[in-house]
């Protein structure tokens, strides 16, 4: 091998172990909200049998399900499907389940609805700071800042700092309120 071919051949192999190290599954890129592979719609993603299962499924688990209902929700903007979803909880009523019902409602522009869901939530666990930045965004939407600022308090004192990442996205919402 020649010189010349040596270094284009190592050019090459430094290449292809860069791209490598930067290469993410497709479901895991973009938004950090979820690893959950998407399955098309009918069908849930079983995290235990890893694959995509009809919905009705009796051994997907109710955290199963709400976590695949956020996912569809977050991720994919498949509001519909999400609360589709939930309804096929055994329990539908947890903080997790009430709080992406309230997401996906809010996020079909039915603010009100989705303030509900995300009240009931936080009555079920005070300290879910994920549920009081999404209730704190709708009240942003709604044009109650001073609601929404009493959220962004509360998120303080439970996470004992403001650079978590609840904080800082509901802070970012109440200064930039056009970008929800």
């Amino acid at each position: 091998m020649t010189t010349k071919a040596f270094r284009l051949a190592s050019i090459a192999l430094g290449a292809s172990l860069t791209l490598g190290a930067f290469a993410v599954p497709v479901f895991a890129a973009g938004d950090d909200s979820s690893t959950t592979p998407t399955c098309k719609k009918g069908e849930i993603y079983d995290q235990k049998a890893k694959k995509c299962v009809k919905q009705q499924s009796a051994n997907v688990t109710d955290e199963n399900r709400a976590d695949y209902a956020y996912s569809l929700a977050k991720k994919d903007h498949r509001y519909e499907e999400a609360l589709a979803v939930l309804d096929t909880m055994k329990n539908p009523n947890t903080a997790e389940a009430l709080n992406y019902r309230g997401y996906a409602t809010r996020k079909l522009g039915r603010t009100d609805e989705g303030i509900s869901y995300y009240q009931k939530s936080v009555a079920m666990d005070p300290k879910y700071t994920l549920v009081r930045e999404y209730l704190g965004e709708a009240y942003v939407i709604k044009g109650q800042m001073d609601l929404a600022k009493d959220q962004l308090g509360t998120i303080k004192t439970l996470c004992g700092n403001t650079s978590c990442e609840e904080y800082r996205d509901l802070h970012a919402a109440i200064l930039n309120p056009s970008s929800l």
